[in-house]
């Protein structure tokens, strides 16, 4: 069973997702915890839409803070928060 973490980001300018997308894609192999990842962006551009979708598959809790932690994420996380009009996350186990 693996820990599937899921994020839905809505940027204030919706012309930043392509960078996050890039910039998210780039981190992924450096960070050892991460099993998967998958980054798309939002197609239909609906008033209750998000712009960016990212799923991050991990093998447990443990690992899926390990990537929280990881110097990269933070990296990332730190040119992202101040570009967030607002940020969804679900985590579950499949």
């Amino acid at each position: 069973m693996a820990l599937h973490h899921v994020v839905l980001m809505r940027f204030v300018d919706r012309a930043d997702a392509p960078e996050a997308r890039r910039r998210l894609r780039a981190m992924a192999p450096h960070v050892a915890q991460i099993r998967d990842m998958a980054v798309e962006l939002d197609e239909g551009g609906t008033a209750v839409s998000y712009d960016l979708c990212l799923t991050t598959v991990h093998d447990s809790a443990a690992e899926l803070r390990g990537y929280q932690d990881h110097p990269a994420h933070r990296e990332i996380a730190a040119w992202l928060t101040p570009r967030l009009a607002a940020r969804a996350v679900v985590d579950f186990q499949r």
